[in-house]
């Protein structure tokens, strides 16, 4: 063990125990949390219009708190940006993670506040430090420095109190400078709005540096670094950064760009660990590197419960984390020290353990298509792409895939817009591996599949490379956390990559 993995690991070591304490007692931390909330909320104005000073039980929490989402709650949220104090948590809230999220071009404003900053968004990093320390007590990659490729949005002033910006900007503003003498590209390079401009001078700041770690989303940081092989003319990323050994990810599954990465960093010791991080808060961190799940993180001022996702309409089904169950693909709600109350966050999972409790990300209440009852979910889709890569050789940059609608003769289909980075031989074939595998995973699809009864097979349209980039870049959706949106229920992002190929209009 080198000396610095040593002291990182003696400095962790009571964090350590309060890990091992929420996996043996969960329900009791997260009893304790729901506490703190009540007792913070008691003091806001919502929390006196609830009445949350008088709760004993997490019933009693449930039947006077509705759950709600965003459309529902930006009212609220518009009190407190405009300078109210007391509104959602005691005090103004100064910090407001803007997202245009993936379901709509409608920015979100998402409070963050000091407590959330402190017992939320940063411990989660500091966490994910701890838990690869202790799997890896012989690594060196704190030796080096760690490249992150955040968000381009700039903080911005609104109104007397109110700062906005994307959450890695709001991360930057507040990161002790200590801490940031670990990290890399420059804090004006990191925010740089124009993200060509940003990579190259990503590559120019930090090709030789000794950066053994980086973090982001997978589908962004694959264009900055082949970017960097590019700039530099080698072959993989060990002939630039010889010390590379982890990739800290998140925002998207990572199952389809894996091969694309073992080819960039053909290293054994090349170490891959997934987060859950959102605008929202910091909720989970995978923990065994040899799964594909995370471990719920208990402990950072954030109440869980669970929707089953067939219940979407009827929010009284919300179950605690204590009675949920594997295997059930549930709506997340959280009530956090941000100032968020039962709060559907738009995200869904399933529990893969419950001892201790461990999830996996399925996908968002929003992003699905069920244009015919076949409830294809993302889950789906990307077990099914991963399925079709395998059996045809191909590898997928990017896709998206809606619905084809019935017409007065002619049945429905779902259409893939597909940008392969290593295209399949036969694309029918591919097409026909991806119907297969999503029948094999979704019994509803399958069963609108059965003799073509009420769906016909995919239909699969393929794209150039770069076509996906271009897209997001026109709705000023490049870098940062913004990703291509992979399903949705109606053709809106189908026609505009139509559109953006063949401007005629010729299909």
């Amino acid at each position: 063990m080198s000396i610095t993995a040593h002291l990182v690991n003696l400095f962790f070591t009571r964090r350590r125990e309060a890990i091992d304490r929420f996996r043996r007692h969960p329900a009791e931390v997260q009893l304790a949390q729901l506490g703190h909330l009540l007792e913070e909320g008691a003091r806001t104005r919502m929390g006196d219009e609830w009445g949350l000073g008088d709760i004993r039980t997490i019933e009693q929490f449930q039947a006077r708190v509705p759950v709600t989402d965003y459309d529902r709650y930006s009212a609220t949220i518009d009190r407190a940006r405009r300078g109210e104090a007391d509104i959602l948590w005691p005090g103004s809230v100064r910090w407001f993670a803007k997202s245009s999220g993936t379901t709509g071009a409608k920015s979100k404003y998402i409070p963050v506040t000091d407590e959330g900053l402190k017992r939320c968004h940063f411990q989660g990093p500091r966490d994910v430090i701890c838990l690869f320390a202790d799997l890896y007590p012989d690594t060196r990659v704190f030796e080096g420095k760690t490249l992150t490729l955040g968000g381009s949005r700039r903080i911005e002033r609104e109104g007397e109190t109110a700062l906005t910006g994307d959450l890695s900007a709001i991360l930057i503003e507040n990161t002790p400078r200590w801490a940031s003498l670990r990290r890399v590209p420059s804090v004006e390079t990191a925010l740089t709005p124009d993200f060509e401009l940003k990579v190259r001078r990503i590559c120019e700041e930090t090709v030789a540096q000794n950066v053994a770690s980086f973090a982001g989303v997978p589908s962004w940081n694959l264009v900055m670094l082949n970017k960097v092989l590019e700039y530099t003319g080698k072959q993989n990323l060990l002939e630039v950064w010889p010390n590379m050994e982890l990739f800290i990810h998140g925002g998207m599954n990572f199952k389809p760009y894996r091969e694309q990465y073992r080819r960039l960093i053909p290293s054994p010791d090349m170490k891959y660990m997934e987060t859950y991080n959102a605008s929202e808060g910091f909720f989970a961190i995978q923990d065994d590197p040899a799964a594909d799940d995370m471990l719920l993180m208990l402990d950072y001022g954030v109440f869980y419960e669970f929707l089953p996702t067939d219940s979407l309409g009827n929010p009284s089904k919300a179950v605690p984390l204590e009675d949920v169950r594997t295997g059930v693909n549930y709506a997340m709600i959280i009530s956090s020290v941000n100032g968020l109350w039962r709060y559907l966050i738009g995200d869904t999972v399933t529990f893969t353990s419950l001892t201790p409790y461990k999830i996996r990300i399925t996908g968002r209440t929003k992003l699905y298509i069920n244009a015919f009852g076949e409830e294809v979910i993302i889950e789906n889709a990307e077990s099914a792409v991963h399925a079709a890569c395998g059996a045809t050789g191909a590898e997928v940059a990017e896709y998206t895939a809606g619905p084809v609608y019935m017409g007065d003769r002619t049945k429905g289909a779902h259409e893939w817009i597909v940008e392969f980075a290593r295209p399949p031989r036969d694309t029918a074939r591919f097409a026909d591996e991806l119907d297969r595998a999503l029948q094999r995973v979704n019994s509803d699809y399958e069963a609108k599949r059965f003799k073509d009864t009420t769906l016909m097979p995919p239909r699969l349209t393929v794209v150039p490379p770069g076509t996906f980039h271009r897209w997001m870049a026109r709705h000023d959706k490049v870098g940062g956390q913004n990703k291509v949106p992979r399903l949705s229920n109606d053709r809106t992002y189908l026609d505009q990559l139509h559109a953006l190929t063949d401007p005629a209009g010729n299909r």
